[in-house]
C-alpha cells in the first residue's frame, strides 16, 4: 500500500510552573481520551513508546523525544481503522519540578472524518474467472465503496480469495497487481486488485506412507476418483476419516503441485502410529452403587486389518458392569465400524436384585459432517426381583422375573459443532427407535421411541445459556413383562436435578419401577466473571417418568460451581426438589464435556 505524507494538526501542551520545559521526571500513567473503540485503544497503546518506560526515570532529552514521537505513533496506530487525519493533543500537566516528579500523559484524540472506499476494481483472469465460488468471493469483498477503509477487513477479504484459489486447485495463481491509493485530502481510497488463476489442477494418485496395515486397507477411505477436480475439502474429509480411526498420532496430508503430471496433483499421506494400548484405572462412588474401582483397556489396533478391542469394568459394592467391544473398520458406503459388544451387569441394591446380559451387533456410519447413524440387533436376557414391597414393609418378592428380547434398533445422532469449535451456538440431538415382536425372539410386542436434545449459546467468554430436553414413549400392552433396561426413568443428574437417581416416576416403596414414558426439560445459565476459568450456574429442571397420558411433573432448582479445568469442564451442582423429594438437597459432580 502506498502511504501518502501524514497530515493533521497536533499540539503538545506543557504546563510548567518553573524550570526547563522538559525536566527529568518519571512517566506514571498514559491516558487516551476520545476513542470509543477498544481495538483502537489497544492499537495505540501497543504503538506508544511511552508505555515501555512507565515507572522509569527519564532525562529531559529522552522525555522530550518520546513526547514528540507520541503524535506520530498515535496517528499511525489509527490508520488501520481508516482514520488518516486525526487531531491529536498531548497534555502533560506538571507541578513545580522536583527530583521525584511523576507525570501523567493524556492523549486527546479527535478521529476526524474517516477514509472511505471510493472505487474498487477486482478481477481474476484465467479459468478462475469463471469459477462461481470465486465470483461470490469477489462480490462479497469488503470494504465496498462507501464503507470505511478498515485495513483488517481489507486484508481478511484479500486473504479469503487467495485461500479460495488454493483450496480449489489453482496452484499457479498469483497477483497481477495489488494497489490501494489513499487521498487524505479527499478522505477516499481506491482499491485495485487483480489475479491470474492459471489452470485448475485435478486429483492425482494418493499414497499412504505407513507399515502397520495391509496395503490397500486405507485406500478405501479415498472416496474421490483420480482425475476428478482438486478441492481441499476432499483432503479434509480424508483427514477426518483417518482421525476417526484413532490409529495415528500424526496425520500429514500434502498435495504437491510441483510433482503434478498432466495437471494431476499427487497426494502424499504420511502417518505415524499412536501407542497401541491405553490402560485406565480409577475410583468410583455412587449413592446407589457404593464405592468401587474402574479399569479399562483399549487396543487401538490388534492386527494388520485394523481391528480394535476395548474392555471396561466398573466393580462397585452394589453394582458391577462389564462392557467388551470388538470393532472392525467399515469403509464401504459410509465410514464407520462393524461392532460386536457384550454387556453384563449385576446389581444388588436395597430394592432390586438384577442381572443383565446383552449381546449387540451393530454397524455405525458417518452420514455427513454433522450426522451419524447406528443400526444394531440386540439379544437381551434379564433377571430381576424387587426387594422392597409396595408399602416399604414386608418380605421381598419370593420369585425372580425373567425376560428375553431380541430386537433391532436404529439411532441417529446430530452435532452441529465439533469439540473445540468457536461458534457461539451448539446443538446436539439423538433419536433412538427400537422394537420387538412377541414370539419372534421377544417375550412381548413393543415399539419404543426416545429422543434427546441440547442447545447452548455462548455470550462472549463469560456466560452461556443452556437448554436440554428429553422425550420417550413405549408402545406396548405388556409393561409388566418389560425388563428394567427397557423402561424409562427420571431423576438425578442429566435428568431432573433435585431428586435422586431414578427417583421420579412409578415406585415400589422408595424406589422407581420404570415407566412407559419420560419427559424432562432443563434451563441453565452459566457465568464466568471476567471470562476466567471459575464460574457459577443457576438452573431449573422439570419432568417425569409416567405410564398414563398425563405426566405428574416434578421440578428442581439449584445452583452450581463451574471450573474450566485442563482436563475438561468440572461441574458441581447442589439442587433442591420442589415436589416432595426423598432428600432435601442433592449433590452432583461431573467431569467432561456435556453434549
Amino acid at each position: 500500500m502506498r502511504r501518502l505524507p501524514r497530515l493533521g494538526t497536533a499540539a503538545i501542551i506543557l504546563l510548567s510552573a518553573s524550570g526547563p520545559a522538559f525536566a527529568a521526571a518519571t512517566i506514571e500513567k498514559v491516558q487516551i481520551q476520545g476513542l470509543d473503540d477498544e481495538r483502537m485503544v489497544e492499537n495505540v497503546n501497543a504503538a506508544l513508546s511511552l508505555n515501555d518506560v512507565i515507572g522509569r526515570r527519564l532525562g529531559e532529552s529522552r522525555l522530550e523525544y518520546l513526547l514528540n514521537e507520541t503524535v506520530a505513533q498515535t496517528r499511525e496506530a489509527l490508520e488501520p481503522f481508516g482514520y488518516y487525519s486525526p487531531e491529536i493533543d498531548v497534555d502533560v500537566p506538571r507541578d513545580e519540578a522536583t527530583d521525584n516528579e511523576r507525570l501523567t500523559v493524556t492523549i486527546r484524540v479527535d478521529k476526524g472524518e474517516p477514509v472511505r472506499v471510493r472505487n474498487a476494481s477486482l478481477a481474476i483472469d484465467g479459468e478462475g474467472g469463471e469459477d462461481r465460488y470465486l465470483q461470490e468471493d469477489l462480490e462479497a469483498f469488503r470494504p465496498q465503496p462507501g464503507e470505511v477503509f478498515d485495513h483488517t477487513t481489507y486484508e481478511a477479504a484479500k486473504l479469503t480469495i487467495v485461500r479460495r484459489l488454493a483450496e480449489r486447485g489453482y496452484f499457479d495463481a498469483d497477483f497481477t497487481h495489488r494497489r490501494v491509493e489513499v487521498s487524505r485530502a479527499e478522505h477516499a481510497a481506491d482499491i485495485d486488485l487483480g489475479w491470474v488463476s492459471g489452470i485448475r489442477y485435478d486429483m492425482g494418485p494418493t499414497t499412504f506412507h505407513q507399515e502397520q496395515f495391509n496395503p490397500g486397507l486405507l485406500d478405501k477411505l479415498v472416496y474421490w476418483e483420480e482425475g476428478s477436480y482438486f478441492h481441499q475439502g476432499k483432503l479434509d474429509r480424508l483427514r477426518e476419516s483417518l482421525v476417526g480411526l484413532d490409529y495415528f498420532s500424526s496425520i500429514d496430508i500434502q498435495a504437491d503441485p510441483d510433482e503434478a503430471i498432466d495437471g494431476r496433483v499427487p497426494i502424499d499421506v504420511n502417518l505415524e502410529l499412536a501407542k497401541r494400548s491405553i490402560y485406565t484405572a480409577g475410583l468410583s462412588y455412587g449413592s446407589e452403587s457404593g464405592a468401587g474401582i474402574r479399569l479399562g483397556l483399549d487396543r487401538r489396533y490388534l492386527n494388520s486389518r485394523g481391528h480394535k478391542l476395548s474392555t471396561q469394568l466398573d466393580y462397585a459394592q452394589k453394582r458391577k458392569t462389564l462392557l467388551t467391544q470388538y470393532r472392525i473398520p467399515a469403509f464401504l458406503w459410509l465410514d464407520g465400524w462393524y461392532t460386536v459388544a457384550l454387556q453384563a451387569s449385576d446389581e444388588q441394591t436395597d430394592y432390586i436384585d438384577l442381572r443383565h446380559l446383552e449381546l449387540i451387533g451393530s454397524r455405525s456410519g458417518q452420514i455427513s459432517q454433522n450426522w451419524t447413524a447406528v443400526a444394531a440387533i440386540h439379544a437381551l436376557r434379564e433377571r430381576w426381583r424387587y426387594l422392597e414391597t409396595e408399602d416399604g414393609n414386608g418380605e421381598p418378592e419370593a420369585f425372580y422375573r425373567y425376560a428375553t428380547f431380541t430386537y433391532p434398533s436404529f439411532q441417529l445422532d446430530y452435532l452441529n459443532a465439533p469439540l473445540g469449535s468457536n461458534r457461539p451456538d451448539r446443538f446436539a440431538a439423538s433419536l433412538l427407535l427400537r422394537g420387538g415382536v412377541e414370539g419372534v425372539g421377544s417375550d412381548a410386542n413393543f415399539l419404543q421411541l426416545h429422543g434427546r436434545a441440547r442447545w447452548s449459546r455462548e455470550f462472549g467468554t463469560n456466560s452461556a445459556l443452556i437448554f436440554r430436553g428429553e422425550y420417550g414413549h413405549t408402545f406396548t400392552s405388556e409393561l409388566v413383562g418389560m425388563p428394567p433396561s427397557l423402561r424409562f426413568f427420571a431423576g438425578g443428574d442429566r435428568s431432573i436435578r433435585g431428586y435422586a437417581w431414578r427417583e421420579v416416576g412409578p415406585r415400589i416403596g422408595r424406589y422407581a419401577l420404570g415407566a412407559k414414558n419420560v419427559l424432562t426439560a432443563s434451563a441453565e445459565y452459566e457465568y464466568y466473571p471476567g471470562g476466567g476459568p471459575w464460574g457459577g450456574a443457576v438452573f431449573v429442571d422439570t419432568g417425569s417418568a409416567f405410564d398414563d397420558s398425563t405426566p405428574d411433573l416434578s421440578t428442581g432448582i439449584g445452583f452450581g460451581l463451574r471450573w474450566r479445568s485442563p482436563v475438561g469442564p468440572v461441574r458441581i451442582d447442589i439442587a433442591h426438589g420442589l415436589d416432595d423429594p426423598d432428600s432435601q438437597f442433592q449433590l452432583y459432580l461431573n467431569i467432561g464435556v456435556d453434549l
